[in-house]
């Protein structure tokens, strides 16, 4: 026997495998775990990606040797932020479907077209109608409220309600009436 083997104990020697530490944490881990990533997500799927994708970052952790000294804290707090960054992504990927299909729609020249020749004809309409009408109409447009509007034109907040629903179904009639590109 050498005098390393006597100078370290046995149990150091025999250090816990990872699978025997992830396989030990998810046991006594993983329903009340599961629990909180499908009350913090509402989708059973989804939870269940959390789930793995964490119980791998511990595996991944455990291999490197920098096992948490609370895994079961870990644990929460990797749920937590998996599923915070799960509804980022989810929010960042609606607000671009807008914009993404509007450039799928803008796709060669029939389209520009198509949109120049509305708004030639919109300007016409526009044209026609009187100037208080056409002002707080372009005026609503532009996200004012209708007591900005009527301040600006001069009215009450009735008379301008009325003028508006007059000029817009003047304006649909009249655009209406328009010949359509055949």
């Amino acid at each position: 026997m050498g005098d390393l083997e006597v100078l370290v104990p046995a149990a150091a020697l025999t250090k816990p495998r990872s699978a025997d530490v992830v396989a030990a944490s998810y046991d006594a881990h993983h329903r009340e775990l599961y629990a909180f990533a499908r009350r913090a997500c509402r989708d059973p799927e989804a939870a269940e990606d959390l789930m793995q994708e964490a119980f791998v970052r511990l595996i991944v952790e455990v291999e490197a040797e920098r096992t948490p000294h609370n895994v079961r804290a870990w644990l929460y707090r990797v749920v937590a932020n998996l599923a915070v960054s799960r509804a980022r992504r989810a929010a960042v990927a609606q607000h671009q479907l807008g914009e993404l299909l509007s450039r799928e729609s803008e796709v060669g020249p029939e389209p520009a077209f198509l949109d120049h020749e509305r708004r030639s004809d919109l300007e016409t309409v526009l044209g026609e109608l009187g100037a208080d009408a056409r002002t707080a109409l372009l005026m609503a447009a532009n996200g004012f409220n209708g007591i900005e509007i009527a301040e600006a034109i001069g009215r009450s907040g009735n008379a301008t309600r009325t003028l508006m629903c007059r000029a817009r179904l003047r304006l649909r009639e009249r655009l209406a009436t328009m010949e359509p590109l055949a």
